[in-house]
C-alpha cells in the first residue's frame, strides 16, 4: 500500500531503479549514482552535500519550527559480478551488477524524499543519506570520519535492506543485535616447492594449507559456547598450477562473522594460532594479515519499537514480521547505529527471489511504492 498522491509514481520509480541498475557502480567508483542522485535532490528543493566519502550524498530539507532531525539512509555501489538474469534493464557494464537490491534501496529514499519536499508534513529537519562503498564495509566508516553527524545532525538514524525469502512487502523488526560483524584474514604460507617425485625435498604449502583448512572447522565447534554462534568461512585456497610441481606458496582467504565482542576475540585469536601451528608442524612459514570489518549491527530497542509501531499502523498486521534471530549477514549501517540511536529494518523481496550477491537476483520493483510510503510515515511520525 501506498501513501495517496504517490500511487501515480509507480513507472516512474520503477525507470528510474532500472537506470540505476543498468549502471551499476563498484564502491567509491559511483559517480554516475551519485550526480543523478544530487540533480534529482536539488530539483526537489534539497539542501545538497556531495563529495562526502569520495561519492556520498547528504540532502538535507527543513520545514516548520521543529528542532528535532532525523537521518534516514541507503546505500548505493555495485558488485564485482557478471549478471545473467537476462533482463532488458540488465547490466551495461560487463563485471558490474547490483546484486544486493541498493539501486532499489537509493529508489525508495529518493521516491520518499520528493514526496516530503512536495508535501512537507513534517516539523523538523530530514537529512537523506545516500551512502557509497557498502559492499566494501568502508563507506560508512569515511562519511562519519568526514564528519557525517557533525554537519547533519541527527537525533535518530535508520536504514532498510531488503531480504530475499520473506514475502514481498513485508517489514521485518528485531531489536537489539540484528547482523553479525565480519572480519577478514589473508593466509600465506611460504615453503620450498619442488618437483612431485621428490617431496622429501620440498615443504609442501599446499597440504600444510589443507591442514589449517580442516583444523579451523573445529573453533566454532570447540571453542565457541555452544549458546553463542560464530561463522568461519575459507572462501579462497589457491596454490600451484601442475599436477607433477609442489608449489612454493599457498594463499587462504577466510571471513569471520561473530555477534559479539567475545566471540569476535575467539574467532580473531584462533584462526591465526592454529595456521601458525600448523604452518609450523609442516616446516611452512605462515603470515597473516587481518582486515578489521564493521562490527555487529544493534538496533536500539526504543527505535525499533517506534520504527515497527509505523509499520503496523500504515500497513496490515501481515506487513509485520517478528524476526526471532539475528542475521549472519554484515553492514556497515552498524557504524551509524554506534553513533545515533536508530534501527534498521529488512523488507521482503518475494519468496521466489534470487540470493543476494547472485548473478540471476534482481530488485522487486512491486517493493519500492509501499517501502517510499513506510519511510514517509516514519518521517512524518518522529518529526510531528
Amino acid at each position: 500500500m501506498s501513501i495517496e498522491g504517490m500511487e501515480a509514481w509507480g513507472d516512474e520509480s520503477a525507470r528510474l531503479r532500472r537506470d540505476f541498475h543498468m549502471h551499476p557502480e563498484l564502491a567509491f567508483e559511483e559517480h554516475r549514482t551519485s550526480e543523478t542522485i544530487a540533480r534529482l535532490l536539488q530539483g526537489w528543493g534539497y539542501q545538497v552535500h556531495s563529495g562526502l566519502a569520495g561519492t556520498g550524498v547528504v540532502g538535507r530539507l527543513s520545514h516548520g519550527t521543529g528542532r528535532r532531525s532525523l537521518g534516514i539512509r541507503a546505500d548505493f555501489d555495485a558488485l564485482p559480478i557478471h549478471e545473467e538474469t537476462g533482463a532488458a534493464h540488465a547490466s551495461r557494464n560487463p563485471g558490474k551488477m547490483h546484486a544486493c537490491g541498493h539501486d532499489g534501496h537509493t529508489t525508495i529514499l529518493l521516491v520518499a524524499a520528493r514526496f516530503l519536499a512536495q508535501t512537507k508534513r513534517f516539523d523538523g529537519t530530514i537529512n537523506v543519506i545516500f551512502q557509497p562503498a557498502e559492499e566494501i564495509g568502508r563507506g560508512a566508516a569515511a562519511m562519519i570520519d568526514q564528519g557525517l553527524f557533525e554537519r547533519f545532525d541527527c537525533d535518530a538514524v535508520f536504514g532498510l535492506h531488503n531480504i530475499p525469502g520473506l514475502r514481498t512487502g513485508v517489514f521485518g523488526f528485531k531489536p537489539g543485535i540484528f547482523w553479525a560483524a565480519i572480519d577478514k584474514i589473508d593466509i600465506r604460507l611460504n615453503g620450498f616447492g619442488g618437483h612431485g617425485a621428490l617431496p622429501h625435498l620440498s615443504m609442501d604449502p599446499l597440504v600444510a594449507g589443507a591442514s589449517i583448512v580442516m583444523a579451523l572447522q573445529t573453533i566454532v565447534s570447540r571453542n565457541v559456547d555452544p549458546l553463542e554462534s560464530g561463522v568461519v568461512t575459507v572462501g579462497a585456497f589457491r596454490s600451484g598450477e601442475a599436477g607433477n610441481v609442489i608449489p612454493d606458496t599457498a594463499d587462504l582467504r577466510l571471513s569471520l562473522r561473530s555477534f559479539t565482542p567475545a566471540v569476535r576475540g575467539i574467532l580473531l585469536d584462533r584462526v591465526q594460532a592454529i595456521a601458525a601451528h600448523q604452518a609450523r608442524s609442516f616446516g611452512v612459514a605462515m603470515a597473516a594479515e587481518i582486515t578489521p570489518g564493521c562490527p555487529a549491527l544493534v538496533n536500539d530497542p526504543a527505535q525499533t519499537a517506534f520504527a515497527r509501531r509505523i509499520a503496523a499502523e500504515h500497513f496490515d498486521a501481515n506487513a509485520v514480521s517478528d524476526l526471532d534471530r539475528p542475521m549472519s549477514v554484515s553492514d556497515d549501517f552498524a557504524l551509524f547505529l554506534q553513533k545515533r540511536p536508530g534501527a534498521y529494518v529488512v523488507l521482503g523481496n518475494g519468496e521466489q527471489s534470487h540470493p543476494l550477491h547472485h548473478p540471476k537476483y534482481d530488485f522487486n520493483d512491486d517493493t519500492i511504492l509501499p517501502a517510499a510510503s513506510y519511510w514517509v510515515k516514519l518521517a512524518q511520525a518522529y518529526l510531528s
